[in-house]
């Protein structure tokens, strides 16, 4: 085994620390904001949090440790019972995956055909394709078409945000990755145009579609903007949509009103909403992870 140099020891020493003071960087907010919704009005108050909650020993003190859920409620208390945050976490369950399988629907079947040289007018496509990552007709034009086209409800939302040309263009160099030999073979032995996209180009393009997937995902999940536009009523509203209405309520009402109501700060309820919202992202990401580096390697090599 080769002994390593001095120059090598050291690089290797400071990659070690500053990837370990990045790691922290990323992980301490999620732990603060853990520890804050955990806090009640005492503890949060006494700006002493940092790694661990703080709540009142109930003689003026301040301790460390976790609310109780019985007594002395804390703000996942109060989330669990709130029927409305759990309605605009189904609406955004059923957003995430309705919309992403909508979108991964069109963007696999459209990357398919512009990954043809043969198809028709291709290189037109493409050039229209990506002219709309470079121009668009700005947001106001963008709101009247969704407004006429009928976007402003739950089924037309998912249908009329399906389309991204950054996410098709991944699917089509991935596509363009598969080795032509094997599709000659496969059109020699009778395979169709459905058969080489199913039994072909999805399983030899997993990362790709792997990646994209996690996209498409991701922004359905954390869309606001032309959610809140689009979806206001309370019957179609996300869960980005109600939080920011709960964060509004909060302002208007002021922190002295909320603290007569609650035994825990405005911004303990926030947190507590934030740590909920991304469990199901917390639970899916590591899974998909392997997938990520892969995907986008494919999507980006050209021949």
């Amino acid at each position: 085994m080769k002994r390593l140099d001095r120059t090598e020891i050291i690089f290797k020493v400071l990659s070690y620390v500053l990837l370990t003071i990045f790691a922290i960087a990323c992980v301490y907010p999620l732990v603060y904001v853990l520890a804050v919704s955990l806090s009640d009005n005492a503890g949060y108050g006494s700006n002493s949090v940092v790694l661990l909650p703080l709540i009142s020993n109930g003689e003026g003190g301040i301790r460390v440790g976790i609310a109780s859920w019985g007594k002395n409620k804390n703000a996942f208390t109060d989330i669990v019972l709130d029927k409305e945050f759990w309605f605009a976490y189904c609406n955004t369950i059923f957003y995430a995956f309705y919309g992403t399988l909508v979108s991964m629907i069109v963007g696999i079947t459209g990357a398919y055909a512009l990954s043809k040289t043969r198809l028709m007018f291709g290189r037109g496509f493409n050039f229209l394709l990506t002219f709309t990552m470079w121009f668009s007709a700005g947001i106001i034009a963008t709101w009247q078409n969704f407004i006429k086209l009928g976007i402003d409800n739950k089924y037309g939302f998912i249908l009329g945000l399906g389309f991204n040309a950054f996410n098709i263009i991944l699917l089509r160099n991935g596509f363009k990755g598969v080795p032509t030999e094997i599709e000659e073979a496969a059109t020699i032995d009778g395979a169709t145009e459905f058969q080489l996209l199913t039994k072909i180009y999805i399983p030899m393009s997993k990362s790709s579609i792997a990646t994209v997937t996690m996209f498409y995902a991701l922004a359905r999940w954390n869309g606001y903007y032309w959610a809140s536009i689009l979806l206001g009523n309370y019957v179609n509203k996300p869960l980005q949509v109600y939080m920011r209405d709960k964060l509004e309520e909060g302002n208007a009402e002021g922190a002295q009103s909320w603290e007569t109501l609650h035994n825990y700060s405005q911004d303990s309820f926030m947190f507590a909403m934030i740590i909920c919202s991304i469990i199901p992202i917390i639970i899916v990401y590591p899974m998909m992870q392997k997938y990520f580096a892969a995907g986008v390697n494919l999507g980006g090599v050209k021949e």
